[in-house]
């Protein structure tokens, strides 16, 4: 499930660190914060580096970047991991925190401070900024950065213990504030957060930045390589200052790729969360969102993701944006050959065959897959009361066959694996919609053709007696705009008012009366739809549509 058997640029990084010895094997590392649910652009940094590290026979380590508990919650801890183990990847050894190491930073802060390369700061945050200076102007230097070492130690040991408020203080490294990299201009090492952690509890007073954690977890568990998306070019000096600047027991390695940015998607933690938290969705892993459970519980397969990762390719390309249909045809590809077929009408309209006997009843038998005999058959009851779909039938009777190839008065249609039938007459409510249509089926013609009969085409049916009640959710593009987190407009303004159409009193043929949530079908003539994980249950049958049998997006925008 490896996105880099081909050639890339990272492939030939740890080849030739292989081949010249720097390494006895590749160790990588995924590092989630844990403060939301992962999202397309996560399983791209999911195929990377626990694809690299597989190709390599290495080890990817799962390590939660938790230095931001007020952000954080277990729930997405446990999300996190449920969705890895799904998309068919495998840590290494238990799950690590970056918490796990809160100890160990704070001793290499000490070092730091001993050593004279970091200081106690009072400025606020908003004089912080102001001293950085700015991308064409140097910083200047806070007043409190020439403090001596036992003054700053005394300082940070009361900052541990929380002798301090939120803010009025913290600990800086102490570097260049002139340096080019403002990344470079003297960074803020430890904050002051008197907030419970996940994890450690009410044990610490302070939480390390992530820019101090991140190259010192990667060093403590030994991590090779540590893949990261091109935002952190600019951090990687400052990666490497602290490595060259601390007694680490190893000296990872930063390498940058392009981060996967896809059309009428929003990916920003913050965005999405805003959609969950105004109700714009029904949740984190509501069908229409881009995060991993989102697509789970839609119907996408773990392969068709992969897939799509895999035709993305990796490189250093800035500003490259992916096409969604690439995904549309990745899970349409996948789900065409593993996916089991079944009928459903889910806008149902009656049709009686006159002809045949109030009690009629025939098995009819149809393959679960049209080119897999090995997936079996289905055994489907053909009765005298059958519905067809209303969009299946047209009071127009000069329609031409290759107009509409469904059933108008007068004339022919196959019902799927049963009779040829034929249009007699229908009936009409009130308020002049078709609720009923009375037709003849044509005898002999179950599995055969008829001398002079020729059906304009073929249709799905299910049995009016025989059938099974179900809810279809058909889902279409959050956003009506491709780039609807860009220029000056709100990314709310261009929700997509259709993305969600609930469609009750469905009904699909019996086979599927106790399938388990999260079975797959293709509905044949409708779409790919899946059982809902949570919803979906017999005698309450709840599916999802995953994506219809064509791509019919661009003709519709």
């Amino acid at each position: 499930m490896s996105e880099t058997t081909a050639s890339n640029f990272l492939r030939t990084i740890l080849e030739k660190d292989l081949k010249e010895g720097k390494h006895d094997a590749i160790v990588t590392r995924f590092p989630p914060e844990p403060n939301g649910y992962l999202h397309i652009g996560h399983a791209k940094a999911i195929c990377i580096n626990f694809g690299l590290a597989q190709d390599f026979q290495g080890q990817t380590n799962l390590r939660f970047d938790d230095t931001n508990p007020e952000k954080e919650e277990q729930a997405y801890i446990d999300a996190i991991k449920e969705d890895i183990e799904w998309m068919g990847f495998e840590w290494a050894g238990k799950v690590k925190f970056t918490s796990d190491y809160f100890d160990t930073l704070y001793d290499w802060a000490v070092h730091l401070i001993k050593n004279g390369d970091a200081y106690v700061c009072d400025l606020s945050a908003e004089q912080i900024r102001e001293y950085r200076g700015s991308l064409t102007e140097p910083g200047k230097n806070s007043p409190y950065r020439d403090r001596s070492v036992d003054e700053n130690l005394a300082l940070f040991e009361k900052m541990k213990a929380g002798e301090f408020d939120e803010g009025a203080c913290s600990l800086r490294a102490k570097i260049d504030m002139a340096s080019p990299n403002v990344n470079m201009r003297d960074p803020i090492i430890y904050r002051i957060r008197k907030v419970t952690h996940h994890q450690t509890g009410d044990k610490w007073k302070i939480y390390p930045a992530y820019d101090f954690a991140h190259g010192q977890g990667d060093a403590l568990e030994g991590v090779t390589h540590s893949l990261c998306s091109l935002e952190f070019e600019d951090h990687r000096p400052l990666y490497e200052w602290y490595l060259a600047h601390l007694p680490v027991p190893s000296k990872p390695r930063q390498i940058e790729f392009a981060r996967m940015n896809v059309n009428y998607t929003v990916t920003s933690k913050r965005k999405l969360k805003k959609l969950v938290d105004e109700g714009v969705v029904a949740g984190w892993d509501d069908p229409r969102m881009p995060t991993i459970s989102g697509m789970r519980r839609r119907g996408f397969t773990p392969a068709s993701i992969v897939s799509f990762v895999n035709a993305t390719g990796i490189s250093r390309a800035v500003g490259t944006t992916v096409d969604l249909g690439m995904l549309d045809a990745a899970v349409r590809d996948d789900l065409n050959e593993h996916a089991p077929r079944a009928m459903a009408v889910l806008k149902p309209l009656k049709v009686v065959l006159t002809n045949l006997p109030e009690d009629f009843e025939q098995v009819v038998t149809q393959p679960a897959h049209p080119q897999k005999p090995d997936m079996g058959e289905r055994k489907i009851p053909l009765t005298r009361e059958i519905y067809i779909d209303q969009g299946d039938f047209n009071e127009d009777s000069t329609l031409s066959k290759k107009k509409f190839k469904r059933l108008v008065p007068g004339d022919y249609v196959r019902l799927r694996g049963g009779f040829i039938i034929k249009a007699d007459d229908y009936v009409k409510d009130e308020a002049g919609n078709v609720i009923e249509i009375k037709a003849t089926a044509v005898e002999g013609s179950i599995g055969n053709n008829v001398e002079g009969v020729k059906p304009r085409g073929v249709i799905q049916w299910v049995s009016v007696k025989h059938g099974v009640k179900a809810t279809v959710r058909s889902y279409d593009r959050l956003f009506s705009h491709p780039t609807p987190d860009k220029g000056d407009s709100e990314f709310m303004d261009h929700i997509n008012p259709t993305s969600l159409e609930v469609i009750e009193g469905c009904i699909v043929e019996p086979s599927l009366a106790n399938v388990a949530p999260e079975s797959v079908f293709q509905f044949e003539r409708e779409g790919y739809f899946v059982a809902d994980r949570y919803d979906s249950k017999p005698g309450a049958l709840v599916f999802n549509k995953t994506i219809g049998l064509r791509d019919t997006w661009e003709r519709s925008v």
